[in-house]
């Protein structure tokens, strides 16, 4: 398969603090690429690398075979990396609709060069992820399950070829998250590669083509899912505790 993201021994420190240490890996292009790990194990550190929000210390990172390392957070956009983050903040003022028209400006390839056409864009995404019904509200009026939706929308109106989801399905119940792993299938079924981060196993392990395992900012595992949840350094690290 067609590699469209590669890390190679990615490593980032905060002053003493080892955040990350020598994680290589892969993303194919139209895979499902879950991440999982104990909180503080260097998951969103590594998603905050791969989008450009921090720089590593050292190593390697490429998208479609080339360097990321000194492109900016918004040319990474341009080139197609979209994500959605752990913890939501909607552009205050705007409606849900103008907010997931900001993602369609400034997405790959420049954007949007049209506002209309950008709202546009904007009213399609999202429809696709169930927010119709509410373009005209102020985000900042949206409950937590809404506002998950709505990052996903920003995300897609981006236009990505790859998307990194942190946790957007946290703090949903059972038939949200159900309905949020229906839209994130949707996405990969429209040629998107995906990198999602997620402590639902269930959803997690229905989802992922491959499991990326991390444990204190070192990687542990990588594999079909039947294979690294039964890998025994994966059931003590992660698993085993979340079962006791």
């Amino acid at each position: 398969m067609t590699k469209i993201l590669q890390g190679h021994h990615l490593t980032k420190r905060f002053r003493g603090l080892v955040a990350l240490h020598d994680v290589s890996f892969e993303l194919n292009r139209g895979e499902i690429l879950g991440l999982i790990g104990p909180n503080g194990a260097g998951k969103s550190t590594l998603v905050s690398l791969i989008s450009g929000t921090l720089t590593p210390t050292s190593g390697a990172l490429t998208f479609e075979g080339r360097s990321l390392l000194k492109i900016t957070t918004h040319h990474r956009a341009h080139l197609g990396i979209g994500r959605t983050f752990q913890v939501m903040k909607p552009f205050p003022g705007l409606s849900v609709l103008d907010n997931v028209c900001v993602g369609a400006l400034f997405g790959r390839d420049g954007g949007e060069h049209r506002l209309e056409a950008a709202r546009e864009a904007a009213h399609a995404c999202l429809e696709f992820v169930g927010l119709g019904h509410r373009v005209h509200q102020r985000a900042e009026a949206l409950g937590g399950p809404d506002r998950k939706r709505l990052e996903l929308a920003k995300a897609l109106a981006m236009k990505p070829k790859l998307l990194l989801c942190d946790e957007v399905m946290a703090g949903l119940n059972h038939v949200e998250i159900e309905e949020v792993i229906e839209v994130i299938r949707k996405v990969r079924d429209q040629g998107i590669s995906i990198l999602v981060i997620e402590h639902v196993m269930k959803a997690i392990q229905s989802l992922s083509d491959r499991l990326l395992v991390l444990h204190h900012g070192e990687k542990i595992a990588d594999g079909p899912p039947r294979e690294v949840l039964a890998d025994p350094r994966v059931v003590e690290a992660y698993l085993g505790r979340r079962r006791s």
